[in-house]
């Protein structure tokens, strides 16, 4: 899948990957799509909370090799 945006999160520990990939969601437009990297193991519970509080969607995620990927689209 495409993204427009890209947020490396790897080696920061909570709450910073879902700080960083906030941050970056506010500065794009509805309807961006960003990656988000990270090897946190609590960003696999924190960031599909923090998409579904923030009525973002979760288009996928997926872990290997201790890393998290997230695909995020902005809501509006």
């Amino acid at each position: 899948m495409h993204w427009d945006e890209d947020v490396d999160a790897l080696g920061l520990l909570c709450p910073l990957p879902v700080l960083r990939v906030q941050k970056r969601l506010s500065e794009t437009p509805a309807g961006t799509v960003v990656r988000l990297r990270a090897s946190d193991p609590a960003a696999w519970i924190d960031v599909p909370h923090f998409c579904a509080e923030g009525g973002h969607v979760l288009l996928s995620a997926i872990q290997a090799d201790g890393v998290s990927t997230f695909l995020i689209r902005r809501s509006t």
